[in-house]
């Protein structure tokens, strides 16, 4: 299919959609679209809690990908929702993530796949894939993240060094907390999250979104801002799983994801990732390179966490790459 370098494929709908039971009450959303005979790749976003999109069925040729997309457990269309305060989030841990996508995987028949995604999804897929390397063909990221605790503590405190009027907003948001230990702010997050008051919540949404905001605010972006400008429901949803995972570290030892990198080798990696990430700095995705044999990394000066018209080219060259390996 003709397009340019850098252009995304034209949109696409899913030729088959459904809800699957992971258990605990929950269901999960599913779609696959593009070709049934392709190759088999499944998208995993970003959040956590953030819902697959219509974009990203784009960064794949329908017509040698099928691609597989799927909200994780209470965030897009997988029900319970986030955003009900009824919702229990001691169901909604990285483990049961995994294993959703497991499920998820043998409900569709599929042997092997390709894992693409970034920022949270790459966390995810790291943790899929080190715990499922024989079911993985290769995997592409943008925008490396591991979840760190150094990671999250850079992304809710160290950042402030360079948007101290913002940190200094998003701190007041939890003046109960004593001391600025980022562990006991974002679980006074996740407590006003789970509050009864939709008033409390909404609160704490719109505290926690200008924050995402103003980390991410020297970068270029069309259209309302990435985190404040989602809708309501969506938005909540994002605010209430991010803390919840963050505030545990995503229940992930302290360096896990690159310490056991070794059980990645013979999986084919590309990793892009921007010089100017100040949500998630370059030094994981290097770190990540170091310890991954298979992995490509691609660094593009210039850009941020959201990318842009270069990260995009490198990623559906790279997609394009893996495309021919079917």
């Amino acid at each position: 299919m003709d397009r340019e370098p850098d252009e995304k494929y034209p949109p696409i709908e899913p030729y088959a959609h459904g809800m699957l039971d992971v258990g605990e009450g929950n269901h999960v959303y599913w779609e696959v679209c593009g070709n049934p005979a392709g190759k088999p790749a499944v998208v995993v976003h970003g959040g956590p809690g953030s819902g697959c999109t219509e974009q990203a069925r784009r960064c794949f040729d329908p017509d040698r990908y099928r691609v597989v997309l799927f909200d994780q457990r209470g965030c897009g269309r997988s029900t319970p929702h986030a955003s009900d305060p009824a919702t229990d989030m001691r169901y909604n841990t990285t483990d049961r993530l995994i294993a959703d996508m497991e499920r998820l995987r043998r409900h569709l028949g599929i042997d092997t796949w390709l894992l693409y995604g970034g920022s949270w999804g790459s966390t995810l897929i790291l943790a899929y894939a080190e715990q499922h390397p024989e079911r993985v063909s290769e995997i592409v990221i943008p925008a490396v993240t591991t979840t760190r605790r150094s990671e999250i503590d850079w992304l809710y405190r160290g950042a402030g060094q360079i948007f101290p009027e913002a940190w200094d907003r998003f701190r007041a948001g939890v003046p109960e907390v004593e001391g600025n230990a980022t562990p006991a702010v974002l679980a006074a997050y996740a407590r006003r999250m789970e509050s009864p008051d939709p008033g409390v919540r909404e609160r704490a949404t719109a505290d926690w979104c200008a924050w995402e905001d103003a980390v991410v605010s020297l970068e270029q972006y069309t259209g309302p801002p990435p985190y404040s400008g989602r809708p309501g429901r969506a938005r909540q949803a994002l605010v209430r799983i991010c803390s919840h995972y963050f505030s545990h570290g995503a229940w992930l030892e302290e360096g896990e994801l690159i310490r056991e990198a070794g059980r990645l080798a013979g999986i084919p990696g590309v990793l892009v990732h921007g010089r100017f990430d100040l949500g998630g700095p370059l030094i994981t995705a290097w770190e990540l390179a170091k310890a991954w044999p298979d992995a490509e990394l691609t660094v593009i000066d210039g850009a941020g966490h959201l990318g842009g018209t270069a990260t995009r080219r490198a990623v559906l060259a790279a997609l394009d790459r893996f495309a021919e390996a079917n």
